[in-house]
């Protein structure tokens, strides 16, 4: 069915309206499934880290500024 006979069907589910625009950007499922595995396994690192910062002993200067990171 062409797209001009999908709107004339009536209103589409937003899952179709999704798989429509992944595909329409080159999107095909195993590269979705490729981005949300890294999406979640990042995530889990954020995670991880924000844990290994609570366990770690506070800095010697509790009065030290945050330093400024340049980002590229």
């Amino acid at each position: 069915m062409s797209r001009e006979g999908r709107k004339a069907a009536g209103p589409r589910k937003p899952c179709c309206m999704v798989s429509e625009i992944l595909e329409e950007a080159g999107i095909d499922r195993e590269r979705a499934r490729q981005i949300r595995r890294q999406v979640l396994e990042g995530i889990i690192l954020l995670c991880q880290w924000q844990l290994e910062r609570i366990d770690r002993p506070p800095a010697a200067d509790p009065g030290r500024k945050a330093r400024h990171v340049s980002v590229e």
